[in-house]
């Protein structure tokens, strides 16, 4: 008990250090896509900025087993921040650490119980359609047939994407460009599917809550009618009491008298 609330307390000091080091880091993914024609330093110290907040997050994951009670229950349980951990490590691209920040921003956000699901769901939308736009444009900017060349064509698509409207006016032409259509594809898909349930969840809630009232007012109307019986029963006997005591006293008169 006392290791799990060690690894709480860490985990909750260190949320919003790890949220602010994530803005850091779209920041630092954003710069060099956006501005393409920036300086060398620019472009070195974004990736920097990009590697030291992979390693606070790889920094984070190692303090939480360290801090568990059970090492291999951890690893168990927490296998989707050792992939996005590790995924960087594979093959060091730039979008390969968007993708396990993304996990990681995720993952963390999910543990945090003053977070609503629709705060979640919303940064999602958001940070999926910033960092697709971004990856999107990064890719397929210099493709030869590519379609896709500046920061609106690549916000547009990734919003037709995510809602699987798909005009078809905008579409990647390279492989990675691709991939990522469909990462947005089935991301869009997903959160849909997550706003869909909360919302009936919500309604389903409602309509028990509205349930549970009413069949508690039917229960407290059937019990005051119970009680007003019994109050009425109650009436009427000492009333039926009451009526036969003068016709019972002259009777009892009558039999204490003397004989003569």
């Amino acid at each position: 008990m006392k290791e799990h609330s060690r690894q709480t307390r860490w985990e909750r000091r260190t949320q919003t250090p790890l949220l602010v080091l994530a803005l850091g880091f779209a920041v630092a993914y954003a710069v060099p896509i956006v501005a393409p024609d920036a300086s060398a330093g620019v472009h070195r110290a974004c990736t920097h900025a990009e590697w030291v907040v992979w390693g606070a997050f790889a920094v984070d994951y190692l303090m939480r087993l360290g801090l568990s009670r059970s090492k291999r229950a951890f690893v168990r349980t927490h296998w989707l921040d050792l992939a996005a951990v590790l995924l960087p490590m594979i093959q060091p691209l730039r979008l390969l650490r968007v993708v396990s920040t993304l996990m990681l921003v995720g993952r963390r956000a999910r543990m945090a119980p003053q977070i609503r699901l629709t705060t979640y769901v919303a940064g999602a939308v958001v940070g999926l359609l910033m960092f697709g736009s971004l990856a999107v444009l990064s890719v397929e900017r210099d493709a030869p047939d590519g379609n896709i060349k500046n920061l609106g064509d690549a916000l547009w698509w990734s919003v037709t994407t995510m809602t699987t409207v798909g005009y078809g006016d905008h579409s990647p032409t390279t492989g990675l460009g691709r991939l990522l259509a469909v990462g947005l594809m089935l991301s869009g898909i997903a959160l849909l599917g997550v706003v869909t349930a909360n919302i009936a969840a919500w309604f389903i809630s409602r309509f028990e809550r509205d349930d549970q009232v009413e069949r508690a007012q039917t229960a407290a109307i059937s019990e005051l009618a119970a009680e007003v019986r019994a109050l009425r029963a109650e009436v009427a006997r000492l009333g039926g009491a009451e009526a036969a005591g003068p016709e019972a006293a002259p009777a009892a008169g009558a039999l204490s008298a003397p004989t003569p």
